[in-house]
């Protein structure tokens, strides 16, 4: 089904199909959009330079990273990602920096009735690892889970070496809740990582608006 049709058949579940932002920082306008199918050529480029970067904060997985990654095998990501976010299950996101493919973001696991709540995920290129990109993007993914998609818990869940990615969610309000002991197989061992949490009433003004008060983002 192309992406023009899915406008006629909505998905299942408030808030998607989406595209949040821009909010501009430093590295530039940072928004939230749909995966498409055309994005292969740029998310395959950005996994296969940036390997080094990438692969020591992400799951152990079956397969070599070059497959894994290569343009082939997008159209496959991509299918399940659509189908996760049309049954309910998922807002699938690709960051862009003005325009550009510069990332994904996955608000997963979404659970709906008496919980409401969801994980966050995200990656953005080593390019993109400075100026803002990151956390404008969780931020806004924040603001649209706790708004549109109408949720009201997020979780997400880091590594305790991995200092980029912490400051990320503290700048996005998120407050640590504790620590899962060998949680994740990364990298051939089981690691530790730090559980973060954010409910609706921490931040009732929004976490864009306080990126804004705080002088790191401004409005398009």
């Amino acid at each position: 089904m192309s992406e023009d049709a899915e406008a006629l058949f909505p998905s299942r579940h408030p808030g998607w199909p989406a595209r949040p932002g821009p909010l501009l920082v430093p590295a530039g306008a940072v928004e939230l959009r749909p995966p498409r199918l055309l994005d292969a050529s740029a998310w395959s480029g950005l996994r296969l330079r940036d390997r080094a970067y990438l692969q020591r904060w992400e799951p152990t997985t079956i397969g070599d990273w070059r497959d894994r990654n290569a343009l082939l095998a997008w159209p496959a990501q991509w299918s399940a990602l659509r189908g996760l976010a049309r049954r309910g299950q998922a807002l699938p996101f690709a960051i862009t920096v003005d325009g550009r493919f510069a990332g994904q973001l996955t608000v997963g696991n979404v659970v709906r009735g008496a919980l409401r709540s969801a994980w966050v995920g995200y990656w953005v290129s080593e390019g993109h690892s400075r100026g803002g990109v990151a956390t404008a993007a969780v931020a806004l993914a924040v603001d649209h889970c706790f708004g549109p998609a109408g949720l009201h818990r997020l979780e997400a869940t880091v590594r305790p070496e991995n200092a980029p990615s912490l400051r990320v969610l503290e700048k996005a309000g998120f407050r640590r809740e504790g620590l899962f002991e060998r949680y994740l197989d990364v990298e051939g061992a089981w690691r530790d990582h730090y559980v973060f949490g954010l409910t609706a009433e921490d931040n009732p003004s929004g976490a864009a608006a306080a990126l804004v008060r705080s002088g790191r983002a401004r409005y398009a």
